[in-house]
């Protein structure tokens, strides 16, 4: 994710080094950002609406070095002139935007190539997935890409994995977003109801709920295993050995 407080000229040559080593396969995650200090540490402003300016800005500066031509640019916040990016990546970059409300999809409609709400439930992605579409389709432009990132835990029994998380403050954290689709009680209080947010479980239990993100309208999924740095390579290799194999037949 390359989150908008960074200068897009560095921002574009990095990506565009990043295709290189990669041979193409790269995709460039943009957002708002959670920590409004960062921003006012790099002299930018901290609130939500000038961050997405900032975002769009990104998008654009980085597209047009992406093409190798020379780029001028002035606005409230980048001001340059005759800057040409050499090399310039492999083939195009798509452009992702990072965030889980309706404004993040509907900037991700507007002027980015897919949509990655990262940490979310499962009926709460379904709702935006549908948002998305009829926001495409008022634009008259194809269905845009999208990924999802759920915390990821993976054992040899369901109860082994989801002892190495926080249940609970999963559950807490939950009840703080406005925009995520609550059970029917209103309010997150099981492991049910936040369903997706994250995937805990034997490697079978990983793929299934993975492939009900797939049905949901996923192209990509992301396994976040910051709960697990203790075992990562452990995890890896559970991912790469069970769960992978039986995705993809």
């Amino acid at each position: 994710m390359a989150i908008c407080h960074r200068h897009p000229i560095h921002l574009a040559q990095l990506f565009a080094g990043l295709s290189a080593i990669s041979q193409g396969r790269v995709i460039m995650g943009m957002g708002l950002g959670g920590f409004p200090h960062e921003f006012a540490a790099a002299g930018y402003p901290t609130g939500l609406e000038e961050r997405a300016e900032l975002v769009r800005s990104n998008v654009q500066i980085c597209r047009e070095l992406w093409t190798g031509e020379r780029v001028s640019f002035k606005n409230d916040y980048f001001d340059f002139t005759d800057v040409a990016l050499k090399p310039t990546p492999v083939k195009p970059i798509p452009i992702w935007y990072g965030g889980g409300t309706p404004a993040a999809c509907r900037r991700a409609v507007e002027y980015c190539d897919g949509w990655m709400p990262a940490r979310t439930t499962l009926a709460t992605f379904t709702k935006l997935i549908g948002y998305i579409r009829e926001l495409c389709q008022k634009a008259g432009k194809p269905m845009i890409r999208a990924a999802v990132m759920p915390f990821t835990s993976i054992s040899k029994d369901r109860d082994t994995a989801l002892s190495k998380i926080s249940v609970e403050s999963l559950i807490a954290e939950a009840n703080k977003l406005s925009t995520w689709v609550k059970p029917p009680s209103g309010k997150f209080s099981k492991l049910d109801d936040i369903s997706g947010f994250i995937l805990a479980g034997t490697p079978a239990d990983i793929a299934r709920e993975s492939r009900a993100y797939e049905q949901a309208g996923a192209d990509h999924i992301v396994y976040d295993l910051r709960f697990r740095y203790g075992d990562w390579l452990a995890q890896i290799d559970l991912l790469g050995k069970e769960v992978l194999p039986e995705l993809r037949e």
